[in-house]
């Protein structure tokens, strides 16, 4: 049991599970658009949010306590390198204009964990990241999930950027954007009150109201779309109560899994129901 237990530990921490999720997302946006299973982004996809989040949360720690790493740490970091290797490998297989647009959302992600020179005037230290700067954070976070799940796999297979797409965009930016609110909620305790973090700003029942208009917004765009499938909308509608139940609930002190592996199982959740209905 407790090498199940540490093993589901190392699942969570080494963030194969939000690379999960994320290619999920990508595979949703393949399916709504007609477009042909992508494995080589895919993959793509997956070893490069294994890198990027883990280089996001283990920066700090392996930057002042390298000789001195806990031994999770080290595997993670071995597995983090091996998942960028990979992610390299990957990259020959993929288009000039989904470079391109990697490559600015990989600046993004630099610098969203490693701090620069910004004037005092906008923060309060001389040196910060983008997810230190006072009400960004989730926002940036939802933005690359949006171009990475959304336009990457579109870009990639070369296909025109519509109206459609942009609806569809604006729904995936909604979409994360309320699945960071449990998260937000849980960290109450631990953020500073200068990250300015939305439940800080407005509270944890307007965070919950606010996460519920926004679920509102990714439903009623289905209707603009010039293409509506019922597979899509009925889907978008289940994924939509269940997301808003998990953040109904989302409290202060819900347990470590509650938001790390639950709520982050909600992509994959929604491709199942996706892979059913179809």
């Amino acid at each position: 049991m407790q090498a199940l237990q540490r093993f589901f530990n190392f699942y969570l921490n080494s963030s194969i599970h939000v690379a999960l999720a994320a290619v999920s997302l990508v595979w949703i946006t393949l399916i709504e658009r007609g477009l042909e299973r992508d494995m080589s982004l895919m993959f793509f996809v997956f070893f490069a949010t294994v890198t990027g989040y883990n280089f996001v949360k283990f920066f700090g720690v392996a930057k002042f306590h390298h000789r001195s790493l806990a031994g999770w740490l080290k595997v993670i970091q071995v597995f983090s390198l091996l998942a960028f290797l990979t992610m390299c490998y990957f990259v020959f297989y993929l288009e000039v204009e989904s470079l391109i647009l990697i490559g600015i959302l990989g600046v993004v992600t630099f610098f969203y964990a490693i701090p620069v020179m910004i004037p005092k005037r906008y923060l309060f230290d001389d040196y910060k990241n983008l997810r230190q700067i006072g009400g960004i954070k989730v926002y940036v976070i939802a933005l690359i999930w949006m171009f990475v799940s959304v336009f990457l796999p579109v870009v990639n297979q070369k296909e025109p950027i519509g109206l459609d797409l942009i609806i569809l965009g604006l729904q995936r930016f909604c979409f994360v954007l309320v699945l960071m609110l449990p998260f937000e909620i849980r960290d109450l305790n631990y953020d500073s009150l200068k990250l300015a973090t939305i439940p800080q700003k407005i509270g944890i029942k307007k965070t919950k109201i606010f996460g519920g208009l926004l679920l509102l917004v990714f439903l009623v765009l289905n209707y603009f779309k010039g293409d509506l499938k019922s597979e899509i909308v009925l889907s978008s509608i289940i994924i939509a109560f269940i997301t808003l139940l998990l953040l109904v609930f989302s409290n202060k002190a819900q347990s470590k899994y509650y938001s790390a592996f639950w709520v982050e199982s909600l992509p994959l959740t929604w491709l199942l129901l996706l892979l059913l209905l179809g």
